[in-house]
């Protein structure tokens, strides 16, 4: 347990950081799960559409330090390449 009030403070802090941090990590992952519904939809325009809208979202997510930068790059990448191959 933390004893200085400097150590306590940071615990305040990192509870709060946490709980930032998993919003907007879920916040991430819905998008990413309407893109992903859209594919399987088998529905292209929607796919792109909300592709357009995850990616913003993605690199979002890499500038507040939620993904690393490569790990959203890879996502992306890999999500529009299966948004490319519908019809």
């Amino acid at each position: 347990m933390a004893n200085s009030p400097q150590s306590k403070k940071r615990a305040r802090q990192n509870d709060r950081n946490r709980l930032v941090n998993k919003n907007r990590r879920s916040r991430i992952r819905t998008f990413i799960r309407k893109v992903e519904e859209a594919i399987a939809g088998g529905d292209k325009e929607s796919a792109l559409v909300a592709l357009r809208s995850a990616q913003p979202e993605l690199m979002r997510g890499v500038s507040k330090g939620i993904f690393h930068k490569n790990t959203a790059a890879r996502k992306m990448s890999r999500l529009a390449a299966r948004v490319n191959a519908i019809g």
